[in-house]
């Protein structure tokens, strides 16, 4: 899936020249925590994040009188001075799997789309990527998320299907863990039923080892402490 499909388009945007209370007001008013900047022809030149406008506030340690001064002052300085410039942007081509990769790698919360010669085209934050990828994978509709064990060797994956399939049960999604156990794979099909009984029944009569997805997160939580 493309994320041309998913971004903002059209977003809020603010000239690098303009005051910070203008951007200030800008994100308040529509809700934003990343405020393109472009220059008068369009192009991107920076990127004022929440986080560029939180640093360039004074101290609330400061008494009353010398915060609103400072803040008075420092709300007339230009976008300029405290966004980020250079910032991260992705070509409207890339897909959700390009785009996930982007943002665990960079570690940011939202990237700006641009076409071959930097011109904005569009802004996708990591909420407008969940709500996407909840989508595709059918995680809105009523159901149930299975973990597998299966051996890591060829025809496993139809073996599962073939199993849920003749329950007639109707498939949201299917993940697979690159990763696992040797010679192991973890299979996570979603399946459009709260009614999985017998599924399981028949899987683990097949040999295969079922998970439940919420003790393996929070043991994967328990071991990077």
């Amino acid at each position: 899936m493309f994320i041309s499909g998913m971004m903002a388009k059209e977003p809020v945007t603010i000239h690098p020249d303009a005051q910070i209370s203008e951007a200030r007001e800008l994100m308040q008013v529509n809700h934003i925590r990343h405020l393109p900047v472009v220059d008068g022809s369009g192009a991107l030149v920076g990127i004022l994040t929440d986080r560029d406008m939180r640093d360039a506030m004074p101290s609330i340690l400061l008494d009353k009188e010398s915060y609103e001064m400072t803040l008075a002052k420092v709300l007339t300085h230009t976008v300029r001075e405290i966004m980020t410039k250079n910032p991260q942007t992705i070509p409207v081509y890339y897909t959700i799997e390009d785009t996930l990769m982007v943002l665990q790698k960079k570690k940011v919360g939202a990237l700006p789309v641009v076409d071959e010669d930097g011109g904005l085209l569009g802004i996708l934050s990591t909420r407008d990527l969940l709500a996407s990828f909840i989508d595709v994978i059918g995680l809105g509709e009523p159901g149930t998320l299975l973990c597998i064990l299966a051996d890591d060797r060829q025809g496993q994956m139809k073996k599962i299907i073939d199993i849920i399939t003749e329950e007639k049960i109707s498939f949201g999604s299917v993940l697979v863990a690159r990763h696992w156990d040797k010679d192991k794979r973890a299979i996570f099909p979603y399946l459009l039923t709260n009614n999985v009984m017998n599924v399981k029944k028949k899987l683990l009569e097949k040999g295969y080892e079922l998970i439940d997805p919420m003790k393996l997160y929070l043991s994967q939580i328990s071991q990077k402490k």
